[in-house]
Parts: C-alpha cells; structure tokens; sequence
C-alpha cells in the first residue's frame, strides 16, 4: 500500500509517497514524470511518522539548513543503473555543482567500462523520484547549462541560489524539455 501527504513549500505544494514507512516519491506540483515510479492508488495518509519527518527536513531545508540526506528512510522505485546515478548524486553537496559528464565517468569507472553515455545518465537523473531530497537540480551540462531538471529551471534556480550557488554563472538554456 502507498500513502501520500502533501507539504507546501515556496516552490509550491510537494507530494510526498510512502511505502512500509519508507520515502518513495517526492513530486513538485507539475513537475515532468510526476506520480510515474508508483504503480498503485494513493491513500492520504498526512500524519505518518515518515511524512512528519520529511516535512520537519523540508522546513530545515527552505530556511537555509543543510540537513542531512540520510536523515530519511528513502527508499526509491527504480533501475540498478538509476540507483548506481541516485547514489552519485546524494553526495553531492551542498553548494556544489557536477556535470552529467562527470557522473558518466564515475558509473563507466565503477563499472569498468570504457566510457557511458552522459544521456543515459540524463536519463536516471530527470526520472529521480525524491525531487530536493536527492539532489538532481546540482547537476548541469558540461557548459554551465542550467539544464534537465523535471521540476522546471525557474525551480532548479531557486533550489540552487538557496544552496548559495551563484547563478549568474550558469546559463539557462533556449530549447529543450527542461524549461
């Protein structure tokens, strides 16, 4: 059984989508792929301890604090290969920036490979389904392109300049499905 609870924050409401009192899906209002990693009906559930704990992280974390990620018991639907990407980007940071490219070379190094696919790994981060929580709006094109974030790039900007990360550098992008 899924449970749900929403969350209002300055990006607008949040679902949350629990499991066995486990994390599973974290949606902004609109966002690209939303509600697509739970196969099954929500029940509204506001007041389980998972969703107490997310909104207390999720207040930490809209007033300027760095809380945490293992703070949460998460517990993501996905591929191993989406995993292997979700785990890169959980240590990211805060504050700090990677590229696709970057994490492409991690997995073909981890996996001793020649190389992988920067779009596959677009691919694993755009279907991230704990939005904020693991933290998909760091990552960026190899140009500084403020690029493929689901939530929308007026999100991902806000996300990044309350991390402290300066903005002006990045450039947003004119054409594409991150917009």
């Amino acid at each position: 059984m899924f449970y749900s609870s929403d969350y209002v924050s300055p990006l607008g409401l949040i679902t949350l989508a629990s499991r066995n009192n486990q994390l599973v899906a974290v949606w902004i209002e609109g966002q690209k792929y939303f509600g697509d990693t739970v196969n099954a009906p929500l029940e509204s559930q506001p007041n389980l301890p998972i969703f107490n704990h997310t909104k207390k992280w999720f207040d930490h974390y809209f007033s300027g604090k760095n809380p945490a990620i293992n703070q949460l018991d998460l517990a993501p639907i996905g591929t191993p290969f989406r995993h292997q990407v979700w785990d890169i980007l959980c240590k990211i940071p805060y504050g700090e920036l990677i590229t696709y490219g970057d994490i492409a070379k991690q997995i073909a190094k981890t996996n001793q490979l020649a190389s992988m696919s920067s779009q596959a790994v677009g691919g694993a981060v755009g279907r991230n389904p704990l939005s904020i929580i693991i933290p998909c709006h760091r990552v960026i094109g190899s140009n500084g392109s403020l690029t493929g974030y689901a939530g929308g790039i007026d999100k991902k900007i806000k996300l990044l300049q309350l991390e402290g990360v300066d903005t002006l550098k990045l450039t947003i992008p004119t054409k594409g499905t991150a917009l």
